[in-house]
């Protein structure tokens, strides 16, 4: 039997405040492609998100997600000058960083959720 990879949208939680993290994610740069109650559709370039009101902190900081950026450094000059730990309660950031797997900017989003932004391929 044949098959194929479909194209799948992450689920991610919002946190406490669905607003805030609607918020927060344009803050980021993410698009809201729509909204319906509590529930909204994010778009970062090509990448697309589930953003629900769901509020499960055990859970929620178990998450990760990748995104991809053309320029990481710009997008973190951006980013970093956004002040986003003193705008949005329980976020954190930590600039460029190499590791083994490649350079990237951890951001955690106000739901405790890690964010992971790399350089384009």
């Amino acid at each position: 039997m044949k098959t194929r990879a479909t194209a799948l949208i992450p689920f991610v939680p919002s946190g406490p405040d669905f607003d805030v993290a609607i918020a927060f994610f344009a803050d980021l740069g993410f698009e809201t492609a729509w909204r319906n109650g509590d529930i909204a559709g994010l778009r970062f370039g090509g990448a697309y998100f589930m953003l629900q009101n769901i509020h499960i902190p055990v859970w929620q900081e178990n998450q990760m997600h990748v995104v991809e950026v053309d320029d990481l450094d710009a997008y973190w000059a951006e980013i970093d000058a956004l002040g986003l730990p003193a705008k949005y309660a329980g976020v954190r950031t930590k600039p460029p960083t190499d590791y083994p797997w490649g350079r990237e900017v951890h951001i955690i989003d106000p739901a405790g959720v890690c964010w992971h932004f790399r350089k384009a391929r």
